[in-house]
């Protein structure tokens, strides 16, 4: 008798368009059989790094090659694979029956992790995860949607033209400006800055501006520890030196504090993870246990910073090159942006050329130049002992899927590395890096003469 579970294993092999569909909903433990979820994992991690079907030997090669399978195991993945035969059926058929399947098993092993939970055998779950827990299962389903009809969807494309997109907005002219108004949902925003230049510095202030503009904003680091992101945010909001936080009396840093909560109706998270220690997948997890725990749904998030993630689809050290690694964690953070339906922004280290060069490019930037055609906004953050002298800090756009990237393309904001703080500049201090886009703004007998020689334009 033909099981479902052996249909999808030989659909997902044999047929293009059912594993296309259809893989992105399965998940390994829906496999009873333990030999089949071995081949369902190596199908997945084939598709998902060659973006082609397996070969019956591809597959074969691949589960020879793990360490973690006793021979029983091992034994029966072989035969069920060189007894595969395809057979075609239906197709609507075979996408309802998996549907079906996924979700009958979704629901069962729901109904087991909350019988866990409300015998108290779960340590990082308690019985308010339970709701959640179900109405997942309950919610798996194929998407449905199958493109855009033109001629027949003009109602629903007319009022798409028509909506106001919702963006959340800087505190800083010139942002508005290149963004046209402000960072979109599903999108990705990296800055690009060599060590010690103000990655950190620049994610804490936009964080800072959001939190005041009533957002929720969530602050994953894994660079400094999570006391150390709190107190470069004090600086900025509580308008205070740094170094002077330490040496405020209990009562007026309470007064302060007490201040910024009566000025938003946003929440500040920050949460920590080692060093290269975590990838899309946990902060996932975050995101639904906050949900849980605190109702807290974020309206934009941070990662400080992209190049110390892990990746959810690659482990560090192994054969796997840095560039496909990188590559890897801009999609799976853009894939969280879309997922969540917010903005992330993050950062990325330059290269060696590109550190204390005073006209970044893309291709300084660190490990991957795969990042750059993953990001939706790119913009490096330069600093020169000029401009450290000027308290500025000059921003070029890199890549800007908001507007048009010839328009402000190089613009300085000024810095006050002691409050954590960026602000706006007097419009003079544009006048000495005019681009395409700025200089029509002058006339020759208006525009003042460049001090900045040693730039490239």
């Amino acid at each position: 008798m033909e099981r479902i579970e052996s249909t999808v294993i030989q659909n997902l092999v044999f047929n293009e368009d059912f594993s296309r569909k259809v893989l992105p909903f399965v998940r390994s433990e829906y496999f009873e059989n333990y030999s089949e979820k071995v081949i369902f994992e190596e199908i997945s991690k084939f598709i998902v790094q060659y973006n082609s079907l397996p070969t019956t030997p591809a597959l074969l090669i691949e589960i020879e090659k793990r360490t973690d399978l006793s021979d029983e195991i091992y034994k029966q993945a072989v035969d069920s694979l060189n007894n595969m035969e395809y057979v075609p059926n239906d197709k609507q058929w075979l996408i309802d029956t998996a549907e079906k399947w996924c979700r009958d098993r979704a629901i069962y092993l729901a109904l087991v992790e909350s019988i866990s939970i409300a015998d108290g055998n779960e340590d990082k779950k308690g019985p308010d995860a339970i709701p959640s827990i179900l109405s997942d299962a309950l919610a798996v389903s194929f998407d449905n949607h199958v493109g855009h009809d033109y001629l027949n969807d003009y109602e629903e494309r007319y009022d798409f033209y028509h909506q106001t997109e919702e963006k959340i907005s800087f505190d800083l002219d010139f942002f508005n400006k290149i963004t046209k108004g402000g960072l979109c949902n599903k999108s990705l925003n990296i800055a690009l800055a060599g060590t010690g230049v103000g990655k950190s510095l620049f994610m804490c202030h936009v964080a800072s501006s959001c939190l005041l503009q009533n957002k929720n904003v969530l602050y994953i680091t894994m660079e400094m520890a999570e006391e150390k992101i709190a107190e470069r945010i004090d600086a900025n909001l509580l308008n205070v030196n740094i170094q002077e936080i330490a040496s405020l009396p209990r009562q007026m840093f309470e007064s302060k504090v007490a201040n910024i909560s009566q000025k938003t109706q946003g929440t500040l998270i920050i949460k920590e993870y080692p060093t290269a220690s975590a990838h899309s997948g946990h902060f996932k997890a975050l995101l639904n246990e906050l949900a849980l725990k605190k109702s807290f749904r974020p309206d934009i998030i941070f990662v400080d910073y992209l190049n110390i993630c892990a990746s959810s689809r690659y482990r560090g050290g192994g054969a796997v090159n840095s560039y496909t690694i990188v590559k890897s964690i801009a999609e799976e953070l853009r894939g969280l942006a879309v997922e969540a339906n917010v903005p992330i922004v993050s950062a990325t280290q330059t290269t060696r050329s590109g550190y204390g060069s005073s006209d970044v490019e893309l291709t300084d930037t660190s490990e991957s130049f795969g990042l750059p055609a993953t990001a939706d906004l790119m913009f490096a953050l330069i600093s020169t002992d000029e401009l450290e002298q000027l308290g500025q800090i000059m921003v070029k756009q890199l890549k800007n899927r908001y507007n048009d990237l010839s328009v402000n393309k190089r613009f300085v904001i000024g810095i006050d590395r002691a409050k954590m703080r960026l602000y706006d500049c007097e419009q003079s201090a544009q006048h000495d890096i005019l681009d395409s886009g700025q200089e029509e703004e002058y006339n020759n007998e208006d525009k003042p003469k460049k001090s900045f020689e040693g730039f490239k334009f």
